[in-house]
């Protein structure tokens, strides 16, 4: 579970409430499937990454499992600060894993959030945001069990079409010790509409906790734009940091410099070469013309690829 520690760039070690109450935008790396992994996190923390969030992990598997664990959570002690995010839809199963992760990372999130359909159908996710008394009593079982009062319990959301459910639910989750809450501004059924940032600025104007803004936002100008909208106090991204890893440290696009991080880490992490593959072809998109993706997004090894960044960029 715990890594030899990388050596990196990191961000000071902080606590992540220490962050909100810093008076500067929290800027903060999604829970992304496959792709916010130990070795992708180490890499955004080099480029002005505040705190960044595990991929979703479904509970009930992670405390019942040995391999679970193994395989879904790795960490070391650069990787500060961290947010683990479950999937759950029952308090004692959300404790017990909260309970594992605790030693090694510095707090967990609920999905309340995730629109897909196996999630919904499994009772985890999206349909938790009409739950909002079984989002309460898992919030405090959390609170009430683990000993460490500076180990955060946020919960991250989408919209209802009614809005005035959405700030009942918040108000609920505050009122149960929630440390802070993400707010994606798309209701369930929508995917690529226009984020409701207008929304995201009730919320917050609702709440005395910490509230962060998520849906849309690819460069830093973005987010500080997303910030003056909706007055959120944290910005997460998760595609716009997956195509340009720099992007919190003001980069338009990726820089050669950050592809030369990400091979580095990769490799010294052992990371999969689909993994691998599939995060620089991300990174690569805005760089390379259509002739170059259609060489490069077929490569079949990790030393055809680097074999190309070589040849072609000298990294």
């Amino acid at each position: 579970m715990i890594g030899d520690t990388v050596h990196t760039k990191q961000c000071q070690l902080k606590d992540p409430m220490d962050l909100f109450h810093s008076g500067q935008v929290v800027k903060i790396c999604a829970p992304m499937v496959r792709y916010s992994k130990l070795a992708f996190r180490t890499l955004v923390r080099k480029y002005n990454c505040d705190l960044c969030y595990t991929p979703m992990i479904v509970a009930a598997d992670f405390v019942r499992s040995a391999k679970a664990r193994d395989s879904e959570f790795t960490t070391n002690k650069g990787d500060h600060p961290l947010i683990v995010q479950f999937a759950a839809k029952e308090a004692q199963v959300l404790c017990d894993a909260a309970s594992i992760v605790c030693p090694f990372a510095d707090g967990i999130d609920l999905n309340c959030g995730c629109p897909q359909r196996w999630a919904i159908a499994e009772g985890y996710g999206a349909c938790l945001i009409n739950k909002p008394e079984l989002v309460q009593d898992m919030v405090r079982h959390v609170r009430n069990q683990i000993d460490n009062p500076r180990f955060s319990v946020s919960i991250k959301i989408r919209i209802h079409e009614d809005l005035k459910r959405t700030v009942d639910l918040c108000q609920k989750a505050e009122a149960t010790g929630v440390s802070w809450i993400t707010v994606h501004g798309r209701s369930v059924e929508e995917r690529h509409q226009p984020v409701h940032y207008d929304a995201i600025k009730i919320i917050k104007q609702s709440m005395s906790i910490p509230v962060v803004a998520n849906g849309d936002i690819k460069t830093l100008k973005d987010a500080e734009n997303v910030h003056h909208l909706t007055g959120a106090d944290g910005i997460m991204v998760a595609r716009g940091l997956l195509a340009n890893p720099a992007m919190f440290a003001g980069y338009e696009e990726t820089p050669l410099k950050c592809i030369q991080d990400w091979v580095d880490i990769a490799l010294e992490h052992g990371t999969p070469f689909t993994c691998f593959h599939h995060h620089l072809m991300y990174m690569m998109e805005r760089i390379t013309s259509k002739q170059e993706k259609k060489v490069f997004n077929v490569l079949s090894s990790t030393s055809s690829v680097l074999d190309y960044l070589n040849d072609h960029y000298g990294v």
